[in-house]
């Protein structure tokens, strides 16, 4: 990492390393550029990128001729290669939308007209029967169901990291804690003043999630404002997995998509999320309120998932704009684009954003040589439970005795796993990274039992770093 206070110019600063920013960064470190990705938080996908429901999305729902439309079902071939490439974590489980009334069972058509019209064709309305027999838990009283096979779940932690860390590699500089606070923008060059000093810029890419819409107003403009659409989700033991094989979704109304049950990438069942429209951009505290909502739905959906332990509720805030649509343009005057009001599509739409935006920059002007020395691709430790897992792996605890000694128990977290995260390209600043990174503390006992020894390990790799 590179300190703000340097006097060079970068070609081209992209503000905020979420998924999009990520995407964008190692999209333009791709060409003869250089590159800064600044984050104001102590590390990337911190913010909006974080938590939501982790889905991989053919794009089969999105509003046909929008530009997420497009983006979407492009992402969706661009990151699952890329996940193949990486060893991302994901499982392709498809997904079944249920239909628990008369008026939503005639919706269907119309929902799989609508898929077709995004380019996917291999949905199919079923009757009660084959519903029940696709999910044998659901609650009495389903009338019928559209399947979506191509529907995945995905490491939305793993995914941030590996486009950040490719990023890196390629030789972006990571500025993280750097928080810009004012844009001034010259004849030349932008300075971007942060709370760290300042970082000048030939060009200027806004991705900074919630927060896009305040440094677009710093450019001048007055085109889109967002707020925080707060999404609650419990997680249930994973002993509650063999429920649920795949993605429950709801027939969305016009209050939103609503309420779905859904495997996770590490064993769980997850049961949300909430809609809660907020003020604060920051607040994601979990509720009593929300808990009640899911609980209530979750009766509905799959009772007998509700007799089980629920293990960890959390909440994400997802950036809810008055625009209909992603807002991805360039300002060829102030050399300034921004991709802004992304919904938590973004995580399979990220990749695509970022091949759309260069094709616009390009055309606004920014000169595109490709390099003929790029690295190989990161490859991602496997935190998923559909792959083979550090503790099981017994040529690598051979070849490396750290990987068999377990750390975190509920999670069969390595002391080799949270050795190689201290020592990655981009090492966690705190536990939440650490736990983003190798899944300590993020089983059943949140961390009572393991959190003196992951906390002590954390510590130790932060001293030898700073050696």
């Amino acid at each position: 990492m590179t300190s703000a206070h340097d006097t060079e110019i970068v070609d081209v600063a992209v503000i905020g390393a979420g998924v999009v920013g990520s995407a964008i960064a190692r999209a333009l470190a791709g060409y003869q550029l250089e590159v800064a990705l600044i984050e104001s938080r102590c590390d990337v996908g911190d913010g909006t990128s974080k938590a939501n429901t982790a889905i991989l999305h053919t794009g089969f729902d999105a509003k046909p001729g929008t530009l997420e439309s497009q983006l979407v079902s492009r992402g969706y071939h661009l990151l699952k290669a890329y996940a193949d490439e990486t060893g991302i974590p994901y499982e392709p489980t498809g997904a079944l939308l249920v239909a628990w009334d008369e008026e939503q069972l005639a919706a269907l058509p119309g929902l799989q007209e609508k898929a077709a019209q995004n380019g996917y064709a291999e949905t199919e309305i079923v009757g009660p029967d084959e519903v029940y027999r696709q999910v044998p838990t659901l609650g009495p009283g389903a009338l019928g169901g559209l399947t979506v096979p191509g529907e995945s779940i995905i490491c939305t932690w793993t995914t941030n990291l590996a486009l950040a860390t490719d990023a890196v590699r390629r030789g972006t500089r990571l500025m993280r804690s750097h928080r810009v606070e004012s844009v001034t923008v010259g004849s030349d060059e932008t300075v971007l003043r942060t709370n760290r000093g300042d970082v000048r810029a030939r060009w200027v890419v806004n991705a900074a999630g919630l927060g896009s819409d305040v440094i677009d107003a710093q450019f001048g403009h007055d085109r889109f404002h967002l707020h925080p659409r707060r999404g609650e989700l419990l997680v249930f033991d994973k002993q509650t997995r063999p429920m649920v094989d795949k993605i429950v979704l709801p027939v969305p109304s016009k209050l939103g998509k609503g309420v779905l049950v859904s495997p996770t990438i590490y064993g769980n069942v997850m049961l949300g999320p909430t809609a809660e429209d907020m003020t604060n951009r920051s607040d994601t505290s979990t509720t009593e309120d929300g808990y009640e909502f899911l609980r209530e739905k979750g009766e509905r959906i799959m009772p007998q998932l509700l007799r089980e332990e629920v293990t960890a509720t959390y909440a994400g805030l997802r950036a809810a704009s008055d625009a209909p649509d992603y807002t991805v343009e360039v300002d060829a005057a102030q050399r300034y684009a921004v991709a802004g009001g992304i919904r938590s599509t973004g995580l399979t739409s990220g990749m695509a954003i970022a091949e759309h935006l260069l094709g616009l920059l390009e055309k606004a002007g920014l000169e595109l040589h490709e390099r003929e020395d790029l690295p190989d691709a990161p490859q991602m430790p496997n935190i998923g439970e559909a792959y083979l897992r550090p503790y099981a792996d017994s040529d690598r605890i051979a070849a490396d005795p750290a990987y068999g000694t377990v750390v975190c128990f509920c999670e069969r977290v390595t002391k080799g796993e949270i050795r190689d995260a201290m020592n990655s390209t981009i090492p966690p600043c705190d536990l939440d990274g650490l736990r983003r990174r190798t899944r300590a503390m993020n089983g059943r006992c949140q961390g009572f039992y393991c959190g003196a020894n992951v906390t002590e390990m954390l510590q130790d790799g932060e001293r030898k770093a700073h050696r």
